[in-house]
């Protein structure tokens, strides 16, 4: 007997569905309009369509006095037609989210490089800073949208291996490579967001000047919440460090676990601008915050086998930009937005636009990538390599 005889029952069963998924390809006709589902009911309850205009409008009028306003297009580089639906911010926050630049966050090191399934990366970081974020603004009532577009990002400069990157790329441009305003000023520039959404981006750190909107400084604070309460819970799932080991200054005001903690710091902002009007944190809940994070520094992310990791991390990109920098015909081609607007045939070997798109290129690959680049351009052996938590490349 032939074995094309024999029926599969598995292949059956998936032929089925396929043609269930193909008779709905269209959706169902009703009205003179295509539906989803052949029993669906649900509209809005009236015909009328709340535009970008009038939403502007009933936003100014229950935002707080100093939240930031959208207006028509928004303050942008290149000046570009308003949205009929969207505000300039909620228009930023799609770009980013949609940005390959976003997307590669997911391989990028938070804390752990090659984290496993339950360890944060960048991109998961990015997410938990917005909810944050926008948690303290909606009830603060700034700009939502302003704050989200803010908080996913933040981020976006970031290089593969965690910080470790900036220390890496710094010799290679005259001003250092700060992932904050390399995030703004290059890796998102294609994206023409708008001047507050850059600001906040720009401005994100404590050591960087005040974002000059307050939803910027939501982000500011929601950014050190997060990952001081996220970070240690990794840690603790590690097992580098314990729920016990924790400054009691910290567990007896904000608990062990992460929910406690956050709601914690969250509703220590908004009582604090409650009473003063600026935003902060109430003293204790900052006193806090401060031993939590150097309590993180010390046990976490300065141990010797953060360190370690961070010298590999270091060798490995220096070593891939100057391979670049030597060999610019490597570069991907310029059709790519993110890189740089000088062709790669028309760089000269080693000169400062050579090493800054070589920089460019090697910032924005992924740990893996970033690995696997050093092993095939390089020659190196997994030894030489960043090594995860029980990890390999």
């Amino acid at each position: 007997m032939d074995s094309t005889d024999i029926d599969d029952p598995v292949a059956d069963v998936g032929d089925r569905r396929s043609a269930r998924w193909a008779a709905t390809m269209s959706g169902h006709q009703v009205a003179g309009i295509q539906l989803a589902h052949s029993d669906s009911w649900a509209g809005p309850g009236s015909t009328a369509v709340v535009g970008r205009v009038e939403r502007e409008g009933n936003q100014d009028a229950t935002m707080a006095r100093l939240a930031t306003r959208p207006h028509d297009a928004g303050d942008r580089a290149v000046d570009e037609e308003p949205d009929s639906y969207r505000t300039c911010f909620e228009r930023d926050r799609d770009r980013i989210l949609h940005a390959s630049a976003f997307r590669r966050l997911a391989g990028k090191t938070q804390v752990f490089v090659f984290p496993d399934d339950h360890q944060r990366t960048r991109l998961t970081h990015a997410l938990e800073v917005a909810q944050v974020a926008v948690s303290i603004s909606r009830a603060l009532g700034l700009n939502v949208a302003l704050t989200e577009a803010i908080a996913l990002g933040h981020d976006c400069g970031h290089g593969p291996g965690g910080h470790a990157s900036e220390d890496a790329l710094t010799p290679y441009l005259a001003g250092g490579y700060d992932h904050a305003l390399w995030g703004a000023d290059v890796t998102l520039a294609p994206l023409n967001l708008c001047r507050e959404t850059l600001d906040g981006i720009r401005n994100h750190s404590w050591s960087r000047p005040a974002p000059m909107t307050p939803e910027g400084e939501v982000v500011s604070w929601a950014d050190r919440i997060a990952y001081v309460c996220h970070d240690f819970e990794d840690a603790v799932a590690t097992g580098i460090v314990t729920e016990a080991m924790l400054p009691a200054q910290v567990r007896d005001l904000c608990g062990t676990s992460r929910s406690k903690q956050l709601g914690s710091f969250i509703h220590a902002m908004i009582e604090a601008t409650a009473r003063t009007g600026r935003i902060g944190m109430v003293d204790d809940h900052a006193g806090a915050l401060a031993a939590f994070r150097a309590f993180n520094y010390e046990r976490v992310y300065l141990r010797p086998a953060s360190r370690t990791q961070a010298t590999a991390v270091i060798a490995l990109l220096q070593a891939l930009v100057e391979h670049y920098a030597d060999r610019p015909n490597l570069l991907p081609a310029p059709s790519d937005r993110y890189m740089p607007e000088v062709p790669a045939d028309g760089l000269v070997t080693g000169s400062p636009e050579a090493l800054h798109a070589a920089v460019r290129y090697v910032s924005g690959m992924t740990d893996r990538f970033a690995c696997q680049q050093g092993m095939v351009l390089l020659g190196w052996g997994p030894e030489r390599l960043p090594q995860g938590v029980g990890v390999h490349p």
